[in-house]
């Protein structure tokens, strides 16, 4: 399979993306001088700004790749929640899958930036457990949606509560009676509660929190690689996928390993890389990519939003015309 024909595959795939869904709220403006209040910066406002963050870049990513993301998570009844609601509908996602709740805040992180720096965020969250009745709701959202049918499922964690285990362990059940391919970008607190998932990947420093390891990776791969044989010991997933930052990406499944340099960059901003790596590897491993080329095509693909500053979504066409450059 070529490359083109390999992309062409993506188009249409119905992904749906479970997981942490929050507004990122950009405010700009000029510093000239101290405030006489205390020893800050004044911030002259120019302009306010909103965007789609968390889970949802991950279904920007999806959608800029051809894909038909479906968005599913918990948002609170308040206005961030409908401007995210706004949002992801103006950009042409389906929100079927949110849940709106009564006792939780939608989560804004709120950044405020003068001359191209981040001089302070603020952020607004719930970040306790779904209670019980949430849980059933949200539950039921995700069976309804998988029974209409989609093509994969991605968790997109951020530890703000909305990923527990009933919701990660019933949806991966129904997943596996369906015969779907369920893809994690994990944190710390339900690192090992995905058992039986197609792709994990967490990064090297989610790795070392999630099974409690402390090494260096540079000088110690033999641990890493052993770190690696204890969390397929755990979780029994079918592809470990770790993103190594500037040392690239490893990838394992049963039979086969690869570590995949990184690529030479001018490195701009590191936000939402690992959105885009998971989006690209999930479309990749339903597309029937090899577990190299998963690994390879993804690494490109983190590499070149990390050229981009701010949280960006990765150009398809980019992507395609640097695979077929680099890899051909």
């Amino acid at each position: 399979m070529n490359y083109k024909d390999l992309f062409d595959k993506f188009n249409g795939l119905q992904i749906l993306v479970i997981g942490d869904v929050m507004l990122d709220a950009y405010v700009m403006g000029k510093v000239n001088r101290i405030s006489p209040e205390a020893p800050v910066p004044i911030v002259s406002l120019e302009n306010e700004d909103a965007r789609i963050g968390g889970a949802g870049n991950v279904a920007l990513n999806l959608l800029a790749l051809g894909a038909k993301p479906i968005i599913c998570g918990v948002i609170g009844e308040d206005s961030s929640g409908d401007k995210l609601l706004n949002l992801f509908e103006k950009n042409g996602i389906s929100t079927d899958g949110l849940v709106k709740s009564m006792v939780r805040k939608t989560t804004v992180k709120t950044r405020v930036i003068s001359n191209k720096q981040q001089l302070l965020r603020i952020d607004s969250e719930s970040t306790f457990s779904l209670l019980e009745s949430e849980e059933i709701k949200l539950n039921n959202t995700i069976q309804n949606i998988i029974n209409q049918g989609i093509d994969g499922i991605i968790f997109e964690d951020y530890n703000k509560g909305v990923l527990t285990d009933s919701v990660i362990q019933n949806t991966i059940k129904i997943a596996k009676e369906k015969d779907i391919p369920t893809a994690v970008d994990p944190k710390k607190e339900n690192f090992l509660s995905y058992k039986g998932v197609s792709l994990f990947k967490p990064n090297l420093k989610e790795l070392k929190e999630g099974l409690n390891l402390n090494f260096d990776f540079n000088s110690n791969k033999d641990l890493f690689e052993k770190g690696i044989e204890v969390l397929e010991e755990k979780l029994q997933n079918e592809i470990s996928f770790v993103t190594l930052s500037e040392n690239g990406v490893f990838i394992k499944n049963q039979t086969e390993k690869y570590y995949v340099p990184a690529h030479m960059r001018s490195i701009s901003d590191v936000s939402g890389a690992g959105d885009t790596v998971i989006a690209v590897a999930t479309l990749c491993l339903i597309s029937g990519a090899s577990t190299k080329q998963i690994a390879e095509i993804s690494n490109l693909a983190g590499g070149l939003v990390c050229e981009k500053s701010g949280v960006v979504s990765i150009s398809k066409n980019d992507l395609l015309k640097e695979v077929s450059e680099l890899l051909s």
